[in-house]
């Protein structure tokens, strides 16, 4: 039996060619939303439409999105995670050249909903592929995984800025078809053939489908309409909806279009939470920083683009480090850790809200804030994953995704809602002032719950079972 040193040699060369593809995969779906994100005035200017018909562009990505995102799992089961990567990689790349062919502001949302359909399932699918390849090396694969998908938003603007000052804003959707053959061909080649695997013979539950992807879509509308009568209406349907599938899909356990027996895991559970939380703040953060410098502080958004640059670089110098720290801390030291970072520089936005602005503390608070935002993502997703059986790992992937992508739009909701508020009911720059420090002092809050949900995850993955890395390893040393 090989040790420990010639087995990381066995991983390598296989692990590292499945993560270029998933790398690519991600990279390309991260530039994308940015590029489109930064050029919708332009677009709106460009094909004759107001900005909030053009918003329908992103929207309608997200809930489209959103939509494919339950049937991942039955999918994977059915037609093999290699097949389903390249028909959505395929299908990406062709509806990003029909969004360059698009003749009005109607035809380019119609085509972004099917380039929505095709990153839907993209998405997941980086994250499967990455579990299956590296087993109890998915810390520390994924920790340098991440980095190449960090520049997509640092790039973007730049890219998109460019494009828009020099070429055609076609050119916005046609750099991704380079991309996309190149990482089509890499597939290819590289990731491993499973079409011998045995699939399951697992119906569609149509029923379950019919009610938790309106829902989830109703969700993320709903959640960004709360000012209106109409949003809250959809967004309490929504919950209905939900609170309905969970009830059907309780009865139906493995049966059911996402299997809810995982959530009775308490590792699953909790690195479930943890999920939801961190990417909630995450999107509160990005929400709450900007508009505090732009409305709170005077800053130009351009500027403000410049100074949010320190968040992302404390994100890239952590990540290729986090699988050595989850090795020397463990899954529960090394996210509670990054939770209190994260804590700690949130707070210093409750002096920066009350006090003159002071450059340093920004620059400084962001920088700390990406190093401890950045450290407790990874480890919670490898505790839930272990946590299951090799075969349940596509349902595992969908029903992450799911909690994960419902953080954002619901944390992002609350701090709006709070700050919107309390800015309609002040009208001085100092009281103005007041509202985002009561703002920062609600994101606080959140920090503190994202502290005490890594305080409960696993200390490490030895503590947790025969796992599916454990039967990845005995799979190459027998």
């Amino acid at each position: 039996m090989p040790d420990q040193a010639q087995l990381s040699e066995q991983l390598d060369s296989r692990i590292w060619k499945v993560v270029s593809v998933a790398v690519l995969g991600s990279f390309l779906t991260q530039l994308d939303a940015t590029v489109v994100n930064v050029s919708l005035s332009s677009l709106a200017l460009e094909l004759h439409s107001s900005l909030r018909a053009i918003q329908w562009v992103t929207s309608g990505y997200l809930l489209a999105l959103a939509l494919m995102l339950p049937l991942n799992a039955w999918l994977v089961e059915r037609i093999g995670a290699r097949r389903l990567y390249l028909v959505c990689f395929t299908g990406f790349t062709l509806s990003s050249a029909l969004c360059a062919l698009s003749w009005s502001a109607n035809s380019l949302i119609g085509f972004r909903v099917l380039q929505g359909m095709s990153g839907g399932l993209m998405a997941p699918m980086a994250q499967l592929m990455i579990a299956r390849a590296a087993g109890r090396d998915f810390v520390r694969v994924i920790g340098y995984a991440a980095v190449p998908v960090l520049f997509g938003p640092i790039v973007g603007p730049v890219i998109a800025g460019a494009i828009l000052q020099h070429a055609s804003w076609h050119w916005l959707f046609l750099i991704n078809l380079p991309i996309g053959i190149l990482a089509a061909i890499l597939a290819l080649l590289f990731l491993p053939n499973d079409e011998d695997v045995p699939r399951s013979a697992r119906e569609l539950d149509l029923m379950g489908f019919l009610l938790v992807s309106p829902g989830l879509v109703l969700f993320l509308y709903g959640s960004d309409h709360l000012q209106d009568r109409a949003g809250i209406s959809l967004f309490l349907l929504s919950l209905l909806l939900l609170a309905v599938f969970v009830r059907i899909s309780s009865r139906k356990g493995q049966r059911a279009l996402i299997d809810l027996e995982l959530f009775r895991s308490r590792a699953f559970s909790v690195s479930s939470v943890t999920q939801f939380t961190t990417n909630g703040l995450t999107f509160a953060g990005q929400m709450l920083i900007p508009v505090f410098l732009i409305r709170g502080v005077g800053q130009s958004p351009s500027t403000t683009g410049w100074l949010m640059a320190p968040l992302g670089l404390g994100m890239m110098c952590t990540y290729p480090f986090v699988g050595k720290l989850t090795q020397h801390l463990g899954i529960r030291g090394t996210s509670t850790s990054g939770a209190l970072i994260g804590f700690l520089a949130t707070l210093a936005f409750l002096y920066l809200s009350s006090q003159p602005f002071h450059l340093t503390i920004l620059v400084l608070a962001l920088f700390v804030r990406g190093v401890g935002m950045s450290a407790v993502g990874i480890p919670s997703i490898s505790s839930a994953y272990a946590s299951v059986r090799k075969e349940e790992l596509p349902m595992a992937t969908t029903a992450l995704n799911i909690v994960q992508r419902l953080g954002g739009p619901t944390l992002t909701t609350l701090c709006t809602t709070v700050l919107a508020m309390r800015l309609a009911s002040e009208h001085s720059q100092a009281s103005a002032s007041g509202a985002f420090t009561i703002g920062f002092a609600l994101l606080c809050g959140f920090h503190a719950l994202l502290i005490l949900a890594a305080m409960r995850l696993p200390r490490h993955l030895e503590t947790m079972g025969r796992t599916v890395w454990e039967a990845e390893l005995l799979t190459l040393t027998e």
